[in-house]
């Protein structure tokens, strides 16, 4: 599997708010700090699942400071910052605040705005921010959700992306869940694309086909599991004779995603779950999301608790 110095497994984080759909900075650290408990290697802020188009570049900015704190008792802790928007200068504005506050790497969607950008708009778009924004050390990865986007990545503008900045353009978040897309991705690059799967229920196909990790929004709850099934991979030269340990994972992970997925979207779901299984505080979302119903909550509650 790739040896890039991110691989590993991240939550794609939730953004606390409190009842009046405000931002709770002071439970950013803490919340992390949970994570980081139950095996993850770092956090993906304000990705799809942090609501992030939701959410001002100043507040942003202030929930990227009050997260560096969870470093205090995980000095390790890695953090992402998704900075993607379909303004480039305010991307770049993004960008750099990010790195500025010493985070490890950024994860960015492609302007979803303009559904039928071709690929050289989308490179010369990406290659501005990366020139205008990405230390010569710092880690770009672009931010594949065309179901939700509205446009992705190709293999050819990857492959002309890496080409043009070899350690800029790290690799990408694949949230494609498209499995032969992910099979395409390892044919073609190998190692030298840190692809992490967006897909709990594909990691180990994922893994297989040579990615770096997985940043997935059910690692909230499922990250003990998660890691399990990458451990078992990195102590293993040899794939294909996985533990059994790591397969029965595996399907304990797919099981509870596809449970999961039918409570749609991710952001009040996963708020109400982490607050009863886990004791965390009761977060809201921010409009035009709504909170999850309480004859759902309690039915997915006892469906988990069977499977």
């Amino acid at each position: 599997m790739t040896r890039h110095l991110l691989t590993g497994v991240y939550a794609a984080a939730l953004t606390p708010l409190d009842h009046a759909s405000n931002l709770d900075a002071e439970a950013v650290a803490p919340y992390l700090a949970f994570l980081a408990s139950r095996g993850c290697h770092g956090a993906l802020l304000f990705g799809t699942t942090g609501e992030g188009p939701s959410f001002s570049p100043s507040e942003r900015g202030a929930v990227w400071q009050t997260a560096l704190r969870v470093r205090e008792h995980f000095p390790n802790f890695r953090l992402l910052a998704g900075t993607g928007t379909p303004s480039l200068t305010e991307t770049i504005e993004l960008t750099r605040a990010a790195f500025d506050l010493g985070y490890n790497g950024v994860v960015v969607l492609p302007p979803y705005y303009f559904r039928k950008a071709t690929d050289e708009g989308l490179f010369n778009w990406f290659r501005e921010l990366i020139q205008k924004a990405v230390p010569s050390d710092g880690y770009l990865f672009g931010y594949h959700f065309p179901t939700v986007a509205g446009i992705g990545f190709s293999l050819e503008l990857l492959a002309r992306l890496k080409d043009t900045f070899p350690v800029q353009f790290a690799g990408i978040k694949d949230s494609s869940h498209d499995a032969d897309f992910a099979r395409a991705l390892g044919q073609k690059f190998g190692d030298d694309l840190a692809v992490f799967t967006g897909t709990d229920s594909d990691f180990t196909l994922a893994l297989e086909n040579h990615a770096a990790g997985c940043i997935t929004a059910p690692a909230n709850l499922l990250s003990p599991e998660l890691r399990q099934i990458y451990d078992a991979f990195v102590q293993k030269s040899d794939f294909s004779k996985k533990s059994d340990f790591s397969h029965a994972a595996q399907e304990r992970v797919t099981h509870q995603r596809h449970l999961l997925e039918k409570y749609p979207p991710f952001p009040p779901t996963l708020k109400a779950l982490v607050h009863k299984l886990h004791g965390l505080p009761r977060w809201k979302v921010r409009p035009p999301l709504v909170e999850m119903g309480e004859e759902e909550e309690e039915k997915l509650l006892r469906e988990l608790r069977t499977a």
